[in-house]
């Protein structure tokens, strides 16, 4: 293989290991940003504004598409195999603002045969008759934002739904034509016991969904909670919730594959693993990033404009900014990712994703191993039960 002579070499025992080109490059998705909601939640951090009362989807489509234009240099000659629509609220948009959406990109990158298209919806914006027609353009995964099924969670939440209609969300859903859906559930609200957990819990898998988000509610800061923080329950609460959450969730064949995510068989989210091991993706709308492999070895992230009011705005790039990761980051960008997930990635995936030869990681393992945070298996990378839970730690190793 050729190696990328302007590349900065990665120190190792006083050896230079230089990045080498990459043998494949890696699964490309496609992220778009949506940033409107009906009202900003007070935990929110995500780049989401609250909707006036007409939304500019015509305006916003042609700036997406637009957005797509500059980035289409870097794929050539590459397919979709996923599509994720996040926001604020996807869910907000027309089908046919959608619709021409997606005909849109699809002249722009071909789509792959099995390609899953993923919208985010929230209970208080089910329309069947929407959804039915979204399930019609291809669309062909949700995404619901629950987050509890209780009043007094849900208000406190600052949601826009109720636990009645986020029962309905589920079966409306189904009636348009999915079959593959996910719900979004927080644990560790305020005032929350561990019998209120559960319920909530219990509640959402007597949904049937095919995969499910739960993950705890934490404080974030620029947001509502962080400045006014409300009373959550004690730490040997949320451990009692997260212990007996886990076990409930596998008693219904719910697989946990990342530290938040839970799946049947073979439901998996394809565009997050993806994103889990360090593949690209492409990143179009108000805020959103994006992280693209080149044959020649560069690796770059880039990022848009946040405010929609910018990104609208003809006389200003879309980007925002843009880094090519050095030698030195690529273990921990990697990482940092892969070990999300419960059962790691296969050691040779590193050398795969970054370039660099997978001896560049043996110091850091080795500490690593030694601490019990990764487990001692030299044909993959993956945390131990202890090092998931302590995640932030088990990467200072590789931090360089």
């Amino acid at each position: 293989m050729s190696h990328d002579p302007s590349a900065s070499p990665l120190i190792l025992g006083g050896a230079p290991t230089p990045r080498a080109a990459l043998p494949q490059l890696p699964p490309l998705a496609l992220y778009i940003h949506i940033p409107w909601c009906v009202r900003k939640c007070p935990y929110c951090d995500f780049n989401s504004h609250a909707a006036s009362p007409t939304l500019p989807e015509e305006e916003y489509v042609d700036a997406l598409l637009a957005d797509l234009d500059l980035e289409l240099h870097a794929v050539y000659g590459r397919e979709l195999s996923s599509i994720f629509f996040g926001g604020g609220t996807p869910s907000l948009f027309s089908a046919q603002a959608l619709g021409r959406l997606l005909k849109g990109v699809e002249q722009r990158i071909p789509f792959a045969g099995d390609i899953e298209i993923t919208l985010e919806a929230n209970p208080g914006t089910f329309e069947q008759e929407k959804f039915t027609a979204y399930r019609a353009l291809g669309i062909n995964r949700l995404s619901i934002g629950i987050q509890s099924f209780q009043e007094q969670k849900l208000k406190a939440l600052g949601r826009i739904h109720n636990g009645d209609e986020a029962v309905r969300a589920a079966s409306m859903a189904r009636q348009a034509g999915f079959d593959n859906f996910n719900l979004d559930l927080m644990h560790g609200l305020p005032d929350q016991s561990l019998d209120d957990a559960l319920d909530d819990l219990r509640q959402a898998i007597a949904m049937k969904p095919t995969h499910l988000s739960w993950y705890q509610l934490t404080l974030e800061p620029n947001t509502v909670f962080w400045n006014q923080p409300p009373v959550l329950p004690e730490d040997d609460t949320l451990w009692d919730i997260q212990e007996a959450g886990q076990a409930l969730l596998a008693e219904h064949g719910y697989a946990q594959y990342e530290v938040s995510a839970y799946a049947q068989p073979g439901r998996a989210a394809r565009h997050n693993l993806n994103y889990w091991s360090f593949g690209d993706f492409i990143g179009i709308g108000a805020g959103a990033h994006g992280k693209l492999s080149h044959p020649d070895g560069r690796i770059q992230r880039t990022w848009k404009t946040r405010l929609p009011k910018d990104y609208l705005n003809p006389a200003k790039p879309f980007k925002a900014g843009e880094k090519t990761l050095g030698n030195d980051e690529l273990p921990f960008e990697f990482l940092m990712n892969a070990l999300r997930l419960t059962d790691g990635v296969d050691a040779a995936l590193f050398a795969q994703r970054t370039g660099l030869d997978l001896a560049s990681l043996a110091e850091g393992r080795r500490q690593a191993e030694q601490s019990g945070l990764l487990q001692v298996e030299p044909s993959r990378l993956a945390a131990t039960a202890r090092g998931q839970l302590f995640l932030n730690d088990l990467l200072q190793y590789f931090l360089i």
